[in-house]
């Protein structure tokens, strides 16, 4: 069956800043034997591709002036189960907060923490997704890739996708050779509960839980992102746009002497890892707006599109941000968004 290609298709309704920006060709695969099409094709063998999921953690400032491919290839299944745990695959297309709501459907624990992180599965572990002291790395088994240089299956261990904060090989020395189909999670049959995060611990106890349960926790997780967070389908924003800078001790206590409120948390490295939104509210930029782009009123780390910003304004305004974020700490904040 031919597969359908369509040109300069809008990608405003897929990319969740809501970007009005086109696709010279765009075409939706839903499983192994379209994508070997598309690749197969001999019309965009010299085009660029871009693999799009959710549209969560991309900004675009212009046309793509090549290939979009939509990654819906769709199912969850449970494909093993030891005394301690079960193996739970997922494909690339199916939205991450309604695996991680299937899973505490079925009391597989281990993702409760990470409830409504916006995106798919498949940029989960390009961007190892992480929230309330837990990372997509810390339930990780494996995951299966189009090869796309070679046409094939590959699959990935923990060690090989190198794993770090808010990055992988996938969005570094890998970036653009594959198309990621699948992710099988390593889930825990006896709960490890993990709510030393301040905000998770204070929202559990005024939800007056006494008998912790994943349920519990991700009903507490949503709770505070639904009160900190926007929600892309009312007002345009990709969540946290900047990374939480990491800096070394010596840094800190300098900075501590200037600015005594700064928070630092230690990593196992020995550095310390800053609130990026503290650093740009004390910049003055939290609730600032500039035409239709926007710092969010209640969260310094989300840039929003009120109505019609272009990318290249929201690129402006983070550019910006980062300056002045520099000028005043000392410290480079690195955008967690994709730019196209």
């Amino acid at each position: 069956m031919a597969i359908n290609v369509r040109e300069d298709y809008s990608l405003k309704n897929l990319n969740t800043f809501g970007i009005d920006v086109s696709a010279r060709y765009f075409i939706e695969v839903s499983n192994l034997y379209e994508i070997n099409q598309v690749f197969e094709d001999s019309r965009f063998l010299k085009c660029s591709k871009l693999i799009l999921g959710g549209g969560s953690n991309v900004l675009f400032t212009k046309n793509v002036d090549g290939l979009v491919i939509k990654n819906a290839i769709k199912g969850i299944e449970l494909v093993d189960e030891d005394e301690e745990h079960y193996f739970v695959k997922a494909n690339a297309g199916e939205v991450w907060h309604q695996l991680v709501m299937y899973c505490i459907e079925h009391n597989y624990a281990g993702l409760e923490n990470l409830s409504l992180i916006p995106g798919c599965v498949g940029a989960s572990p390009m961007q190892n997704i992480g929230a309330y002291g837990m990372e997509l790395k810390d339930s990780f088994k494996e995951l299966e890739a189009w090869n796309i240089k070679d046409k094939f299956i590959q699959k990935f261990n923990k060690d090989e996708c190198k794993f770090g904060y808010r990055e992988s090989v996938f969005k570094r020395e890998l970036r653009d050779q594959y198309l990621i189909t699948s992710v099988t999670l390593k889930l825990n049959k006896k709960p490890n509960y993990n709510i030393n995060y301040g905000a998770l611990e204070k929202e559990l106890e005024a939800m007056g839980i006494q008998d912790l349960s994943i349920s519990a926790i991700s009903k507490a997780v949503c709770a505070i992102r639904n009160s900190k967070l926007p929600n892309p389908s009312e007002i345009g924003n990709a969540g946290s746009f900047f990374k939480n800078p990491e800096v070394k001790r010596s840094n800190l206590e300098d900075m501590k002497t200037e600015f005594p409120n700064i928070v630092g948390y230690e990593l196992e490295n020995g550095n310390f890892k800053l609130a990026a939104g503290w650093l740009i509210e004390q910049c003055g930029w939290k609730g600032k707006t500039i035409g239709d782009a926007g710092v969010h009123k209640l969260q310094a780390l989300v840039l929003v599109n009120y109505a019609n910003a272009r990318g290249s304004e929201l690129l402006d305004l983070s550019n910006q941000i980062i300056k002045s974020v520099n000028t005043k700490f000392g410290v480079e904040l690195e955008r967690e968004v994709n730019i196209y």
